[in-house]
């Protein structure tokens, strides 16, 4: 009877203890489930955040780039606003040194239209007609456009050519840049004459007359005034410089 129950104890000692070693089997493998499961999941997150770094890097570059190049896009056009500046600064300077002249060239064309039913030969007469009223007039350098009591060369082809309906700019050098220029064999009467300074090397205009036909011409200067003199063969050839057809 007792070997009996030491057999029987024997065995219940070995079935507790197989038991025993099967549940700390489980346990170990679910610990080393667990384990791999927890590794797994924290590479997973590293990958994760190493991406998500990555593409933070990416979006800051491209920012950093699109800021550059905005950068650069407002520097070019603040450049183009300065160059438009300078170039309508430039416009404005060349445009207000000659827009009187422009005006009055307008001035001129428009008057030309107005006396197309007289012919140029009919205009140059009145232009020379209405030059030899004021003939002994005295010569004023700097006389006013507004009086006919002195005249200085530009005054006096200014006045002239008004009375006939032509406008012309003030001084000789502006006069000389209207109408057609022509040749000194070309001269026809109404044409204006212009020349250099006695002596004078200098191309630079100071006089101007009026060419009246049959080598003559009709302007003013120094005690004569306004009169009549002869051009080829005188000292007014050698010192002239271009003539000019406004009608």
């Amino acid at each position: 009877m007792t070997k009996r129950n030491w057999k029987g104890t024997t065995t219940v000692v070995a079935i507790l203890m197989g038991t025993s070693l099967l549940m700390n089997g489980q346990a170990y493998a679910a610990s080393e489930t667990g384990l791999t499961s927890t590794t797994t999941h924290n590479q997973d997150k590293l990958q994760k955040k190493h991406k998500n770094d990555q593409n933070l890097q990416q979006i800051i570059e491209e920012s950093i780039a699109n800021q550059g190049n905005g950068q650069a896009e407002m520097d070019q056009f603040d450049q183009m606003v300065q160059d438009g500046m300078n170039n309508d600064l430039t416009a404005n300077e060349e445009s207000t040194t000659d827009s009187n002249l422009n005006k009055q060239t307008k001035d001129t064309a428009a008057s030309f239209d107005h006396n197309t039913s007289a012919s140029s030969s009919d205009i140059a007469d009145q232009v020379i007609s209405e030059g030899l009223k004021y003939k002994g007039v005295p010569y004023k350098y700097g006389s006013s456009k507004k009086t006919t009591r002195t005249f200085d060369c530009s005054s006096f082809t200014q006045r002239v050519f008004k009375e006939v309906g032509v406008k012309l700019p003030r001084d000789s050098r502006q006069q000389s840049k209207v109408g057609q220029k022509v040749s000194k064999d070309q001269l026809q009467k109404g044409d204006l004459v212009f020349f250099h300074s006695y002596g004078s090397s200098s191309s630079r205009i100071t006089h101007v007359a009026i060419y009246a036909g049959d080598n003559k011409l009709l302007h003013t200067y120094g005690k004569p005034g306004v009169t009549t003199t002869k051009f080829k063969g005188t000292s007014w050839e050698k010192r002239f410089e271009l003539g000019r057809r406004v009608i």
